[in-house]
């Protein structure tokens, strides 16, 4: 019940992070008029609306992401205790069974406990692909800013945003630079030779 409460609250915010993006546009096409007229003043206070509603979709979609990322948590945890229980009952008739010596019964049961390691295996990497995707939340800024600036540089567009420092510009300055040390020292040894 929790855990649909879960995906339900996450599927609530991802619409609400869309009937934003929404509302954004139709600012957006507000300013425009607005601008048309030339009146400044309503296209102004339509900006600050479409950018609030830019920052709620993007809080929505965060926040949506996080809900998300719970509920995978909860559904693991949950999965983990039944093949928990199983196992534990698997071994309980393994202790039944070797009393016994009945060897039908051994081959039996640890064919049914490998299987309950493989569903444990597969289960196990459902659980770790869940976490990955929860570190998306933690991605280096850097490598998120670059991502931004390779796809605007694809689109053609113009990027307005300022890189870390040391990463503009800093491979082909090496570069340059490393060739011109070259260039010098070969230049310094043909003055000696002359």
């Amino acid at each position: 019940e929790h855990l649909f409460n879960l995906k339900f609250a996450a599927k609530e915010l991802n619409r609400n992070s869309k009937k934003c993006d929404k509302e954004e546009k139709a600012e957006k096409a507000k300013i425009k008029k607005a601008i048309q007229k030339g009146n400044m003043e309503v296209a102004r206070i339509h900006a600050e609306n479409a950018i609030r509603q830019k920052n709620q979709a993007i809080n929505f979609l965060r926040m949506s992401a996080r809900v998300d990322a719970v509920a995978a948590r909860v559904q693991t945890a949950v999965t983990m205790g039944k093949v928990t229980k199983s196992m534990a009952g698997v071994v309980k008739s393994m202790d039944a069974t070797l009393k016994s010596m009945n060897l039908e019964k051994i081959s039996a049961l640890m064919d049914k406990f490998e299987h309950q390691f493989e569903t444990l295996d597969v289960q196990t990497q459902q659980m770790e692909d869940t976490m990955s995707n929860t570190t998306t939340l933690t991605t280096p800024q850097n490598q998120v800013d670059m991502l931004l600036q390779e796809m605007a540089d694809e689109a053609g567009l113009d990027l307005n945003m300022e890189l870390p420092q040391g990463q503009t510009g800093s491979v082909s300055t090496s570069v340059a630079s490393a060739e011109q040390d070259e260039l010098s020292q070969r230049l310094a040894r043909l003055r000696d030779q002359v």
